[in-house]
């Protein structure tokens, strides 16, 4: 019977020696989780203290950037108006440009239409027999009647004369010399 109480001694004794030796490898080890919740300890105290303010600023910035946006925006706008405005005057220069353009070719026809007129021969009057329109007797019924069939026939005659345009290249050409 012995040996069973050997036994049973023997194992409590590896057990405290076990025990021990874990005891005594641990403390190290514990002695690094302590200084390791300290630092996390220091750690939590510093973002405490310092997280509140820099998230702060960065909310006021934040803001800052949106008005300053808003102000970039607005710039845009204002300068694309003011691009408008000068295509605007551009464009109204432009037709201004033409109008002065085709005011000056018509003072200058003018002028030159003018100075023909002006520097051309006169034609001389041709005297007449005839009396004032307020000196002339009355025409007759039968005269005015001669008149009237006179007038038909001559036009019916002149009509009939220029009836085809054949000569289409002489009427050109006349009329060129005119100018």
């Amino acid at each position: 019977m012995i040996e069973p109480l050997f036994w049973l001694g023997l194992s409590l004794l590896l057990v405290a020696t076990s025990l021990t030796a874990v005891l005594v490898a641990a403390i190290p080890a514990l002695q690094e989780l302590a200084r390791a919740a300290r630092s996390a300890e220091k750690l939590f105290d510093t973002l405490s203290r310092e997280l509140p303010p820099t998230l702060e600023a960065i909310r006021v910035t934040g803001l800052e950037i949106t008005d300053l946006t808003d102000d970039v925006s607005e710039g845009v706008k204002s300068a694309s108006q003011v691009v408008k405005q000068v295509d605007q005057s551009l464009d109204t220069a432009r037709k201004q440009a033409q109008n002065l353009q085709v005011g000056t070719r018509s003072i200058f026809i003018g002028a030159k239409a003018a100075w023909r007129n002006f520097t051309r021969q006169k034609p001389v009057r041709r005297t007449s027999d005839r009396l004032p329109s307020n000196e002339k007797p009355p025409l007759t019924l039968r005269e005015r009647e001669v008149l009237r069939q006179e007038n038909r026939r001559i036009k019916a005659q002149v009509y009939r004369a220029n009836d085809g345009y054949n000569d289409a290249t002489s009427w050109e050409n006349n009329f060129d010399d005119e100018d």
